[in-house]
């Protein structure tokens, strides 16, 4: 099998970038090497480029892959993050963007919120990441949907999977209308749909650490992959971006994680295929 990627696709298709950033990890660092990680997983000889719908990865114009961001020496990370999201948006590409921490899910809402009138967000997540500020720090990876959330980047917030709710962080969610289903709540049958164009941003520590250890804030009792999945094939509504967050590849010597996060990207590629 080639692992040779398109570098270039047409209007359409989805784009890869590698956004190699943890500058906001509050716990150890690491997910910046996330990204090389991934892309091995995804075209390496462990599984093979179709996804479950039956869509080849290589085909023509199915998705091309940007490269990693340079961001060490970026004198703004955040604004170079919106940039190139913004890029690939005015080329028409949708983008699909492998962390990295969690905090680089604003800067990448941001680009879709000057593009987008309406805009949904659905976050697979052990953590709700509604901290106003987290260690003194605003923008730490514990913050970036209140970020969001308080400028009014999407009209919808849907949380699934959390199961690490604080009080400060549900009194967040309740000011900000956000809809928090936790795990203790979770159901195969959520049948989750949104009437406006929806981003999703899949922090890895969503599964369960039986399906994903490589993550640095492991939380038990979370989805496995099938229902993360599932998620992603019976949403309703037109999936115009994505990210991948949070795998740390000094937690997963075996690999898994990667893979799994492959497995994800598959199916999100797959799903913006979909009208």
């Amino acid at each position: 099998m080639s692992n040779d990627l398109p570098t270039d696709a047409s209007r359409g298709a989805t784009t890869i970038i590698g956004v190699p950033f943890d500058r906001n990890s509050s716990y150890m660092r690491g997910t910046a090497m996330a990204p090389p990680r991934i892309r091995e997983a995804l075209l390496g000889p462990v599984s093979n480029v179709w996804t479950e719908t039956g869509i080849s990865l290589l085909q023509d114009g199915v998705f091309c892959d940007a490269g990693d961001l340079d961001l060490e020496s970026a004198e703004d990370p955040f604004g170079a993050i919106e940039e190139a999201v913004g890029d690939a948006l005015d080329k028409g590409l949708v983008p699909v963007c492998l962390g990295g921490d969690h905090s680089i899910t604003y800067p990448i809402i941001k680009a879709f919120r000057e593009r987008y009138e309406r805009l949904s967000l659905l976050q697979i997540d052990a953590h709700p990441d509604l901290y106003d500020e987290f260690d003194g720090n605003r923008m730490s990876h514990a913050c970036p949907f209140a970020r969001i959330m308080e400028e009014g980047l999407v009209d919808r917030l849907v949380q699934v999977g959390i199961r690490a709710m604080t009080g400060h962080q549900s009194e967040q969610a309740a000011k900000f209308g956000v809809e928090v289903i936790e795990m203790k709540d979770h159901s195969d049958t959520l049948g989750l749909s949104f009437d406006s164009p929806v981003y999703i941003s899949c922090d890895l520590d969503g599964l369960d650490p039986a399906f994903a250890p490589g993550v640095s804030h492991p939380e038990p009792g979370g989805l496995s992959t099938r229902q993360v999945l599932s998620l992603i094939q019976t949403l309703q509504g037109q999936l115009v971006g994505a990210d991948i967050v949070e795998l740390n590849p000094a937690r997963d010597p075996s690999g898994i994680t990667a893979i799994v996060a492959a497995k994800i990207l598959k199916e999100l590629i797959a799903k913006s295929r979909q009208a």
